[in-house]
């Protein structure tokens, strides 16, 4: 590591003169089946009045600039709407990346919104800075075969406020840093990322940040009482680990704790699941990537918030060792649990850090977790579930408002607790199948208590078969900005 990020910069140049390899703009429908336009920039849109060009959401035209800029080209973007001030910020993020996303290969580009606010100028910042991303490590092609770089480097055209300009691009490089670390850690082939890799990947990143961190072996799991995320790991030959960071600025009133489900690979274990599809299971560890990523973003940006951040990091195998579905475990907090079914790891893995992150007294704890196919099921592939307390809940609600990531908040019925009583222990990993994204949040509830508490389940947007503006196939980074936001407004409150 670390990752590369994009180079953002600002320019009070004109369009004509700004220099780059491409300049990006807004498209906007005609009224009245009039011709697309560009808002701010008649020359342009009446150079293009001829295009017919569609006006969606995220469809692109890539043209030759006529003269009209100095820019090789533009890559004009629709927008979907005819009146920009309806835009949303989200519609703005979801445009821009698109455009970035298709800039593969292009060594810089230059973004205009002429007559934008300077909050959707800031959003479509933000997307194009999220969809210059590709990941590459591991091609090799040469020649005309050789993998396309991100786009490198990115140029703002500001209006007006400068100071808010370079607001935005801070910010942006912020996000952009951060979500990569995801994706790029998502992205990674199991067989080079195992927990002991992950825990050296993470004391690589935050080496040059006030971040301290703290690894625990096998052996250290086991003494320390850790039912849950060694028998997760017993079955394969790379054993767990958990990672404790933990950033604490000296202004800090209030704290957060954090904590990540990290199975590099789940096959199921002895529950072996189907062929078809395990391979998507690399990205079963990317609610510890988030949390990790959510971290650094607070050390960045010097948030006065106590994060501590705990990594679950266990391989889910097969293997000779393995627990077997009808095991008892003791977890960390001396609970017992009938493994009743050995591909629910996730919450095994989960509770045990969730019992070292509440007795430390956090004012919230935030789990993110690929935790059950029926959150997939329930709220389809873009939208991530949130649970926990009432408190916790509105949280995420409100900073998923701010960051646009989609999040639809869940319950906790209490008719499901009893699915969960075992029958020679105390707690049974699964309850029955139907509302199984709730009973799954029920059991993790178990290991929280009193502490103000949200549960995201990102098993559906955390990982994409297809793109979407910023996002491309694979690792997304779907809940990091939202994890970071909820870090900011909670380093935002008032001192008690």
């Amino acid at each position: 590591m670390p990752t590369i990020t994009i180079t953002i910069t600002i320019t009070d140049a004109s369009l004509r003169d700004v220099a780059a390899d491409v300049l990006i703009l807004p498209l906007l429908a005609g009224a009245d089946r009039a011709p697309a336009t560009v808002p701010g920039a008649p020359e342009i849109s009446e150079a293009i009045s001829g295009l017919d060009a569609s006006t969606a959401r995220g469809d692109l035209h890539r043209i030759p600039s006529y003269g009209l800029a100095s820019a090789t080209s533009l890559l004009l973007v629709g927008l979907g709407d005819e009146d920009l001030a309806k835009v949303e910020d989200e519609d703005l993020r979801l445009a821009f990346g698109a455009a970035t996303r298709s800039l593969a290969g292009v060594e810089n580009a230059a973004i205009a919104v002429p007559t934008a606010t300077t909050q959707q100028r800031a959003a479509a910042l933000e997307g194009a800075a999220l969809g210059a991303y590709t990941f590459t490590t591991y091609k090799t092609g040469t020649g005309a075969g050789a993998p396309k770089a991100a786009l490198a480097a990115l140029t703002l055209i500001t209006e007006g406020d400068a100071d808010a300009a370079q607001t935005a691009v801070d910010h942006s490089g912020v996000l952009a840093e951060i979500v990569g670390i995801v994706r790029d850690l998502v992205n990674t082939p199991p067989n080079l990322l195992h927990p002991a890799e992950f825990a050296r990947r993470a004391e690589e990143l935050v080496a040059e940040l006030p971040i301290t961190v703290t690894v625990l072996d096998e052996k250290q799991l086991a003494e320390g009482g850790y039912g849950g995320i060694v028998g997760v790991g017993q079955g394969s030959t790379r054993p767990p680990r958990l990672v404790r960071l933990e950033y604490a600025p000296a202004k800090a009133t209030s704290s957060v704790a954090l904590v990540g489900k990290g199975i590099t690979f789940d096959t199921g274990g002895i529950s072996l699941k189907p062929a078809a599809g395990m391979d998507d299971m690399t990205s079963d560890m990317t609610g510890a990537a988030t949390v990790l990523a959510a971290a650094v973003g607070a050390a960045r940006l010097g948030l006065e918030v106590k994060v501590t951040t705990y990594l679950a990091l266990a391989e889910n195998m097969p293997g000779g060792g393995a627990q077997r579905p009808g095991d008892v475990v003791t977890m960390r907090n001396g609970r017992t649990v009938e493994v009743l079914n050995t591909d629910a790891e996730g919450r095994m893995v989960m509770a045990d850090a969730l019992v070292d992150a509440v007795a430390e007294n956090p004012d919230l704890v935030v789990d993110v977790a690929t935790l059950t196919g029926a959150a997939v099921v329930a709220l389809g592939k873009r939208t991530a579930g949130v649970m926990g307390t009432s408190e916790g809940r509105d949280l995420v609600m409100a900073a998923s408002k701010t960051t646009g990531e989609p999040f639809w908040p869940l319950p906790f019925p209490s008719e499901l607790r009893a699915d969960l009583t075992g029958r020679v222990a105390d707690l049974r990993n699964i309850g029955d199948r139907p509302g199984g994204a709730l009973s799954a949040g029920i059991f993790l509830a178990e290991f929280v208590g009193d502490t103000q508490w949200a549960h995201l389940d990102i098993a559906g947007p955390g990982y994409a078969s297809s793109p979407l503006g910023y996002m491309g196939k694979g690792a997304t980074g779907m809940s990091t900005r939202t994890v970071l936001q909820i870090l900011a407004d909670v380093a935002s409150r008032p001192a008690p």
